[in-house]
C-alpha cells in the first residue's frame, strides 16, 4: 500500500482509538516519567524529556501498536548504578546520556547481526528471580523518600548502613502525604474499576498536590519536586570522552540486555492476546531508536513499561500512532502543568513508584520452581538475592551462567532408552515405563536428544552400559527420530561406537532418521565407514532379517 493510500485508510479506521488511547497514556506518562528519573538520581525533567523524541523513534522503528516506550522503574535502577562508574567530572545526567547512546548501538547491532535470539539466555527462572529482586530493590530505595529520611542506597546494605548513620530518623509530615497517598492507591485499586482504576494514581497525585499547596508543605519541610527548569527539549550530543564511554559500557550492556528482554516479554504478551505477533528483530530496531533519540534529545534510557503497555492495550490502541500522538500530548501537557508540579511531594511519587511495583510482585513461581526443578528454584532466589544485596549485574552474571550451566547439565549424558514393542503394535516405548516386548538377540535403544558437543563424548559409554545388561545382543539399533542434530562431535561419537561395537561382532544399525540430519552425514561421506543399514521405520530396523521371538525383557 502506498504511503498516501495508507493515511487515508487509517484516517478513515483506528486514529480514534489511537487517539484516546493517547490522551489517557500521556497524562500518566508525566508522574511516572519525572518519577523514574528521580530514582535514577537524574534532574526529574530528563524524564520528560526521555518520554518525547524516544516515542517517536519507536514508532518508527518498532512493530508493536502497544508497547509504550519511556523510563522504566527496572532501567531508571540500572542507571544509577551505572552512572557511579562514571570518570570524576562527569555529571550523572552526562553519564545517562552516554549510557543510551551505548545500549543504542549495541542494540543496532545485535539487529544487524541478527542477535535477538540471544534473549533465550534469560531464562525463565533468571527472569523472575531479577524482576522479583529489582522490584524489591526499587522499593527499598523509595522508603527514605516516603519517610522523609535522609538515607540512601539502592541495595540493601547500603541502605541499612545509610539509615543506620543518619540516626534512623524520619519526618512525620512527608510520612503522611505519603501514607495517604498509599492509601489513596489501594483504596483506588480495590474500589475502583475498569479505566477509572487506572487512573488512580493521576488523581491521587492531583489531590496530594492541591493539599501540599493549600497548607504549604514546604514550610512544614515536605520535600517537593519544585520548580522545574524551562522545558526546552534540545538535541545535544553526549560527551564523546573515549574513557567515559568505556567506564560506563558493562552498565550499558546490562541495561540494552534487560531493556530489549523485558520489552520483548511485554509486546509478545499483549500481541497473544489479540492473535498477533511482533517482530523480535524491529523490536530491537525500535528500541535502538528510541534510545538514540533520547541520547540526543537530554534523555535516558528507556524500555517499554508494562503498565503503560497494558493501559495503551485497554485504551484500545491499533497502532503505533498512538505512541505519536502520546508524545505530542505530553509535550503540550507537560509545558501547561510545569508550574503546578512543583508543589508535588516527593513522598507522593515515592507512593506511587511503590504501589506500582508491589502490586506485581508474585511469590508463587518460588515455590513451583522449587517443586518442579529445585536447582532452578535456588537460582531464582539466588539472583533475586544477588539483586537486593550486591547488585544488578552480579545477578544477572549469575543468571547467565547459571542457566548455561544447567542446560550443560542437563545435556552432559544423552538420554538413551532401551525400547520394546507394545504388544500386537509396531509401536515401541521404554521397558522401564510400558507392558512391551523385546527381541533378545536385537537391543533397540531410542536417542531422545540430539547428539552435540556437550553430550556426544559419553555416547559409546551410555550405550555400553546397556550392552553389559543384556549379553545376548547380537545387533543394536538406534532409533534416530528424537535427533534433531549432529554436529562433528556427534559424528565422531557415532564413528566411535560403531567401529567399538564392530570390533565386538555386533552390527549398529540406525531407524527414523530424519532427512536433514542424514543429508549432512552423507554431506560427511559416512557411507565410507557406516557398515550398517538405515530403516524407514523402527519396527522395521528391529524385524529386518529377525525371527518374530518376542519375549518380555
Amino acid at each position: 500500500m502506498k504511503p498516501l493510500q495508507a493515511l487515508r485508510a487509517y484516517a478513515r479506521g483506528p486514529w480514534r482509538e489511537d487517539l484516546v488511547a493517547a490522551a489517557v497514556v500521556s497524562v500518566l506518562l508525566i508522574p511516572q516519567s519525572l518519577a523514574y528519573a528521580l530514582l535514577a538520581g537524574l534532574p526529574a525533567e530528563v524524564g520528560i524529556y526521555a518520554s518525547l523524541l524516544p516515542l517517536l523513534a519507536y514508532a518508527l522503528l518498532g512493530s508493536s501498536p502497544y508497547l509504550g516506550v519511556g523510563p522504566v522503574a527496572i532501567v531508571a535502577l540500572m542507571v544509577a548504578q551505572a552512572t557511579a562508574a562514571a570518570p570524576a567530572g562527569y555529571s550523572a545526567s552526562q553519564a545517562a546520556l552516554v549510557l543510551a547512546a551505548e545500549s543504542a548501538l549495541l542494540m543496532a547491532a545485535a539487529a544487524a547481526l541478527r542477535l535477538d535470539a540471544l534473549a533465550a539466555l534469560m531464562s525463565v527462572p533468571v527472569l523472575h528471580g531479577f524482576e522479583t529482586g529489582a522490584t524489591l530493590a526499587i522499593a527499598l530505595s523509595q522508603l527514605p523518600a516516603l519517610l522523609g529520611s535522609p538515607a540512601q542506597g539502592s541495595e540493601l546494605p547500603a541502605l541499612l548502613a545509610s539509615a543506620a548513620g543518619s540516626g534512623w530518623r524520619w519526618h512525620a509530615p512527608t510520612l503522611g502525604f505519603g501514607l495517604a497517598a498509599v492509601a489513596l492507591l489501594l483504596l483506588g485499586r480495590r474500589l475502583l474499576g475498569g479505566l477509572w482504576a487506572r487512573l488512580a494514581p493521576l488523581i491521587v497525585l492531583l489531590l496530594t498536590l492541591g493539599v501540599a499547596w493549600a497548607v504549604q508543605a514546604q514550610g512544614l519541610g515536605v520535600p517537593l519536586v519544585g520548580a522545574l527548569p524551562a522545558l526546552h527539549p534540545r538535541l545535544q550530543w553526549p560527551p564523546l570522552d573515549p574513557a567515559l564511554w568505556l567506564a560506563l559500557l558493562p552498565g550499558a550492556l546490562l541495561i540494552a540486555l534487560i531493556a530489549y528482554v523485558s520489552s520483548l516479554v511485554v509486546a509478545e504478551a499483549l500481541a497473544r492476546r489479540r492473535g498477533e505477533r511482533v517482530d523480535p528483530r524491529r523490536e530491537l530496531m525500535g528500541l535502538a531508536g528510541a534510545n538514540l533519540a533520547a541520547a540526543f534529545s537530554a534523555g535516558m534510557p528507556v524500555a517499554g513499561s508494562f503498565s503503560r503497555s497494558a493501559l495503551l492495550y485497554d485504551a484500545g490502541s491499533r497502532s503505533r500512532m498512538s505512541s505519536v500522538m502520546a508524545a505530542l500530548l505530553m509535550g503540550a501537557a507537560a509545558l501547561s502543568l510545569a508550574p503546578a508540579l512543583a508543589w508535588l511531594p516527593r513522598s507522593v511519587l515515592a507512593a506511587t513508584i511503590l504501589v506500582a511495583v508491589l502490586s506485581g510482585l508474585q511469590w508463587r513461581p518460588y515455590l513451583e520452581a522449587w517443586r518442579y526443578a529445585r536447582a532452578e528454584g535456588l537460582l531464582m532466589l539466588a539472583v533475586t538475592l544477588l539483586v537486593l544485596n550486591v547488585s544488578v549485574a552480579a545477578a544477572l552474571g549469575l543468571g547467565v551462567l547459571g542457566s548455561i550451566a544447567l542446560l550443560l547439565q542437563r545435556t552432559a549424558r544423552p538420554h538413551v532408552a532401551l525400547v520394546g514393542r507394545v504388544p500386537g503394535t509396531e509401536h515401541y516405548r521404554n521397558v522401564d515405563r510400558h507392558e512391551v516386548e523385546i527381541l533378545p538377540e536385537v537391543m533397540g535403544l531410542r536417542i531422545d536428544e540430539s547428539l552435540l558437543f556437550t553430550n556426544a563424548r559419553s555416547l559409546a559409554d551410555v550405550v555400553q552400559a546397556q550392552l553389559t545388561q543384556h549379553p545376548g545382543t547380537r545387533r543394536v539399533v538406534l532409533q534416530m527420530s528424537p535427533v534433531n542434530g549432529i554436529d562433528y562431535s556427534g559424528l565422531e561419537a557415532l564413528r566411535e561406537l560403531h567401529e567399538s561395537l564392530r570390533r565386538q561382532g555386533l552390527r549398529l544399525d540406525l531407524s527414523e532418521l530424519k532427512g536433514p540430519v542424514l543429508d549432512r552425514l552423507r554431506a560427511a561421506g559416512w557411507e565410507r565407514w557406516f557398515q550398517g543399514q538405515v530403516h524407514l521405520s523402527h519396527h522395521q530396523g528391529m524385524t529386518a532379517g529377525q525371527a518374530q521371538d518376542w519375549v518380555s525383557p
